[in-house]
């Protein structure tokens, strides 16, 4: 059940976008995307860093006042449906849900319909994000594809011509590896996320951007065409999503498209199996 308990929030403080409304939730390890649809439209999305120690009524305060500065009434929010990586955090959403929009939200797990074999050795083991993007890129590909994700990790997930998930791979993200080079080289500083002119830098900090930039895009490049070249013909489309796929897909070799709100794309459409 899902129905149906109005939260503390007073309607005459924004205006209504619109009723029956889906918020999705994205829980990652850095970062928590929120987005709201009426019906197949994305209205908002809203991003927030993860804090392990923030309870569910900090939670649900926090989004109500995403909420009221983005002129949305909370009262119309009539369903929710939540991703997460991140175990404590779990709880600490569905309550949020429970109490602040008075609506029990679908998780992602088993035992949620995602129209999606999972063709796995163990499938509860794959994360639940993946199998969203998985979800959202099979929709719109309508074949197989490979979804490039750039999070606190970057994972590489493959779908097959029939909808089926196969797996993939995993690697360090980006800002993972920018700052394992700040914390073990003592001489070396923090740096922007930035792509450089040239591959050959004329100072420290232009060659760390350079080495972590196009480093990375190779690291990117190579793992996506080695996957190509072990699933064989046909070509599959590749898509990047996630907080860095615009900076690390411009000038790719492989990616074809970036889709930012892939993840909560996949969240709707999991939500609608699930009634």
């Amino acid at each position: 059940m899902r129905a149906a308990r109005r939260g503390p929030f007073s309607p005459e403080m924004c205006t209504c976008w619109g009723s029956d409304m889906l918020l999705v939730i994205d829980v990652g390890n850095t970062n928590i995307v929120l987005g709201l649809y009426e019906g197949p439209r994305l209205l908002r999305r809203f991003r927030i860093q993860t804090v392990a120690a923030r309870t569910a009524d900090e939670t649900g305060v926090l989004i109500h006042d995403l909420f009221r500065h983005a002129d949305v009434n909370p009262d119309e929010v009539s369903g929710a449906i939540v991703s997460c990586v991140v175990p404590d955090q779990l709880h600490v959403f569905r309550r949020a849900c429970q109490r602040y929009f008075g609506t029990e939200p679908v998780v992602v797990g088993p035992g949620v319909k995602t129209g999606m074999r999972i063709r796995l050795d163990n499938p509860k083991e794959v994360g639940a994000d993946r199998i969203v993007n998985a979800v959202a890129a099979y929709e719109q590909v309508q074949g197989r594809c490979i979804i490039v994700d750039f999070g606190t990790a970057t994972t590489f997930d493959v779908v097959s011509d029939k909808g089926e998930y196969l797996g993939g791979a995993i690697a360090p993200g980006y800002q993972i590896s920018a700052t394992a080079l700040f914390n073990h080289a003592s001489k070396l500083p923090r740096v922007e996320i930035a792509r450089p002119d040239t591959v050959v830098g004329k100072n420290t900090i232009h060659s760390m951007q350079a080495g972590l930039f196009y480093g990375y895009q190779g690291l990117v490049d190579g793992v996506v065409k080695r996957i190509m070249e072990e699933i064989g013909e046909p070509r599959p489309r590749v898509l990047a999503t996630g907080g860095l796929a615009s900076v690390i897909g411009r000038g790719s070799e492989t990616i074809d498209e970036v889709v930012p709100d892939l993840t909560l794309e996949g969240l709707r459409q999991i939500y609608g199996m699930n009634p």
